[in-house]
């Protein structure tokens, strides 16, 4: 079955309170009750809410799951340490110490399970997670041009399809590191690949090598 869309449904405007509290109340059930324990009456009733409240803004639990582990990828900020590798290791590190929240690994885990059978539910992961979250590469990726770290890509289609590979190329290697692998993301692992994806960068304007 499809997931719906929230967007369709209409009621009484949302209040950002509730939504807080529902939220949070779901990431606290993800501990302690892990994903298959976890319903939706239980976290009403940490939020002190009404049932209903919830069915209002979600159509199930795969939908609150998301939004709740996408909350925690909002925190995410871009440093500003003087240079381009200096700024990917500071956000690889936060990105790593979120994924070592038990709320984030076992929602994420979860909803991704649940998403290669739900084409709607991978709609929303790429919309309330991977979508939001390639601001950061935007971000980086400006303000090391502007310091002549890396060259400009005036073409708007090349350009896209750079973030689009920065981002999986950061995101796949911190969450098989940290999710499969369940190896650390610490200092000396996060210095060694932000190394290495500079390394590609560096060639990101190269043209191809030539056939045979």
């Amino acid at each position: 079955m499809q997931s719906r869309s929230p967007a369709s449904r209409t009621g009484r405007p949302r209040s950002a309170t509730a939504d807080a509290a529902i939220l949070a109340a779901t990431r606290e059930a993800l501990v302690e009750l892990g994903w298959s324990k976890l319903t939706l009456g239980d976290v009403a009733t940490r939020a002190g809410v009404a049932k209903t409240t919830l069915y209002r803004r979600w159509a199930g639990k795969n939908e609150l799951v998301v939004d709740a582990v996408a909350e925690l990828f909002d925190e995410l900020e871009l440093p500003d340490r003087g240079s381009l590798a200096a700024d990917i290791e500071g956000v690889v590190l936060q990105f790593a110490s979120i994924l070592a929240l038990p709320e984030a690994r076992s929602g994420l885990m979860a909803v991704v399970a649940e998403a290669t059978r739900d084409e709607a539910l991978r709609e929303r992961i790429r919309a309330s997670v991977v979508d939001r979250q390639k601001r950061l590469v935007l971000e980086g990726r400006a303000r090391a041009q502007a310091r002549g770290e890396l060259p400009a890509e005036p073409d708007p289609a090349s350009s896209a399809r750079t973030v689009d590979l920065i981002f999986d190329m950061v995101a796949g290697a911190v969450v098989h590191r940290t999710l499969v692998s369940a190896e650390p993301a610490d200092e000396e692992w996060v210095h060694g690949f932000t190394a290495v994806l500079l390394w590609g960068l560096a060639g990101e304007a190269a043209p191809p090598p030539a056939d045979g």
